[in-house]
C-alpha cells in the first residue's frame, strides 16, 4: 500500500511515456521545442509493464493514466496498454493525450484493453488552436475525439486550460459543443509548468472566472463532494443535466488533502507529486537486477515523506525544475 503521514492512500499511478510532443502548447514550453531525453534515459516498454505490474499487484493501485508528452508518439503503447490489461486485478486505463493520433489508433487502444481517453483541447477557433499550440492540427485533433466515441472510450473528457486574451471568452462556446458532442468538458486552471517559467499568478483565468462565464448561459448544479470523492474536479450537472462540466482549479482550491495519485515520469522516477521538487529513482534500482520487493519497498518509502500539499496556494511558490513535458499530466 502506497500510503503518506497524512494517511492518503495512493490509488492511481500516472505513467508518462516520452517527454517529446508534436506541438508547442505557449504554457508548456518554447516554440523550438526541448532538449529531449536521451533513448536509453527511457524507461524500456519491458521495464514500464513491470513497474506498473509492481504497482497494482503489490501496491494497491487500481488506476493507470498513460500520459507524455504525448503518448500516442510512444511505437508500443498499444503492446503496454494490451499488457497490462491482462495483470490481475485488471487496473482501470486511461490516456492523456492531445487527440492528434486518435483517429489512427483509437480502434487498437480499445481493442487492447484501453477504457477511456482525456484529450486536451482548448478552443473551438482554429486560428486560436495554431496560436496557443503553435500547429495547424485542429482538424485532426477533432478527428481524433470522434474516433475516440466512436470505438468506445468513454467517457470521453476533454480538458481546456484558459488563456487571457486568447480564449477566455470561450468558455460557454466550448460548453455547448461538449454537450452536442457528449463529451464530458473539463477546464483546467492554468499551472505552472511551462519550461520558460512565463507563469504569472495575476491575470490567470480562475475557477471563479470560469463558472461566473459559463452561469451567462447555462445553469449549473454542483454536484456535491460525495459524488466527488478523489477526483480533482469539481463538478456541475448542465441545465439539470445529465451532461456535467468540470472546473479543477489547483491554483485557487488545491484538492491535495484528498490526493491518491503516484507518479513515474518517462525516465523511471517517482514524483509524490506534480509540483515535487524532489524524485526517487527506479529506473536505477530496476536496472541492477533488485527484486520486485525492493523496487516495491523503495516506492512505498518515497510516497510516506510526500508533502501535505503542492504549495500552490503560497504566492511564494517555486515551480519544478523539469517542465510538464518531462514529467507527465
Amino acid at each position: 500500500m502506497l500510503i503518506d503521514t497524512y494517511d492518503r492512500v495512493a490509488t492511481d499511478l500516472r505513467v508518462s511515456l516520452t517527454d517529446r510532443c508534436n506541438l508547442r502548447c505557449t504554457y508548456c514550453m518554447p516554440e523550438e521545442g526541448l532538449q529531449w531525453l536521451a533513448k536509453p534515459d527511457l524507461l524500456s516498454d519491458d521495464e514500464i509493464v513491470r513497474l506498473v505490474r509492481i504497482a497494482v499487484t503489490r501496491l494497491g493501485i487500481t488506476e493507470v493514466r498513460f500520459t507524455g508528452g504525448e503518448p500516442l508518439l510512444r511505437p508500443g503503447l498499444v503492446s503496454i496498454v494490451e499488457r497490462c490489461a491482462a495483470l490481475s486485478p485488471r487496473p482501470k486505463m486511461s490516456i492523456t493525450t492531445n487527440g492528434i493520433g486518435l483517429k489512427r489508433t483509437a480502434a487498437a487502444l480499445k481493442a487492447a484493453g484501453l477504457d477511456r481517453v482525456n484529450v486536451s483541447l482548448d478552443t473551438l477557433r482554429p486560428d486560436v488552436f495554431k496560436t496557443l499550440t503553435r500547429r495547424d492540427r485542429h482538424p485532426d485533433v477533432l478527428a481524433g475525439l470522434e474516433a475516440a466515441r466512436d470505438a468506445g472510450l468513454t467517457p470521453v473528457k476533454v480538458n481546456s486550460v484558459l488563456m487571457p486574451g486568447l480564449n477566455d471568452d470561450e468558455a460557454p462556446d466550448l460548453l455547448a459543443w461538449a454537450v452536442e458532442h457528449d463529451y464530458e468538458l473539463r477546464f483546467i486552471e492554468q499551472m505552472p509548468l511551462d519550461a520558460q517559467h512565463g507563469w504569472k499568478r495575476d491575470g490567470m483565468i480562475t475557477a471563479g472566472d470560469i463558472l461566473q462565464s459559463l452561469r451567462t448561459r447555462f445553469t449549473l448544479t454542483e454536484e456535491g463532494d460525495g459524488e466527488r470523492g478523489s477526483a480533482p474536479a469539481e463538478r456541475w450537472l448542465v441545465d439539470g443535466g445529465p451532461h456535467r462540466v468540470g472546473v479543477i482549479a489547483s491554483v485557487t482550491r488545491p484538492f491535495c488533502r484528498v490526493c491518491d495519485r503516484t507518479r513515474l515520469t518517462a525516465d523511471g522516477q517517482v514524483r509524490t507529486c506534480l509540483f515535487a521538487r524532489e524524485e526517487t529513482d527506479l529506473r536505477g534500482v530496476l536496472r541492477s537486477d533488485a527484486p520486485d520487493e525492493e523496487i516495491a519497498r523503495i516506492w512505498t518509502l518515497a510516497m510516506w515523506g510526500k508533502k501535505a500539499g503542492s504549495g500552490l496556494d503560497d504566492p511564494s511558490f517555486l515551480q519544478p525544475e523539469r517542465p510538464m513535458s518531462a514529467i507527465g499530466g
